[in-house]
């Protein structure tokens, strides 16, 4: 047998290792999309339960206080304003007790020119909060 086609199979042999190298170092620099946080849940006037990846965690919104009379219709407007699955953007404020307390903006599907409403300044809009003392920027 000609050694050739020994020599052959080595060379595609290393052309292979070569080729699985190139794509692994380009999956490592290209630009991943990166992933949004999403609600899975409202579960109360100012408490979400949001998902990021594999993670689920407690955001209670931050800056704001909703009277516990005021809590089931804070907690249908937040259900209105953000269904399940939808994208925010957490802002962290701090955290109490395990919970999050972060400024929840909703991120728009589309190009991302439209405003985006922090949910607890739409809470206030709406008459359903009031904003905390000493809780700016």
């Amino acid at each position: 047998m000609p050694p050739w086609p020994r020599r052959l199979r080595q060379v595609r042999v290393h052309a292979m290792g070569w080729l699985i190298g190139l794509v692994a170092l380009a999956s490592l620099l290209l630009p991943q999309p990166a992933l949004a946080a999403e609600v899975l849940q409202v579960r109360s006037g100012t408490l979400l339960q949001i998902g990021d990846g594999n993670r689920s965690y407690a955001v209670e919104l931050a800056c704001v206080a909703v009277a516990p009379a005021d809590d089931a219709a804070a907690a249908a407007w937040l259900r209105q304003a953000l269904p399940r699955r939808s994208r925010v953007n957490l802002r962290p404020r701090g955290s109490d007790d395990g919970t999050l307390l972060a400024s929840v903006q909703r991120l728009a599907p589309g190009s991302g020119s439209e405003p985006r409403l922090d949910m607890g300044e739409g809470l206030v809009a709406a008459g359903l909060a009031t904003p905390l003392p000493n809780c700016g920027g």
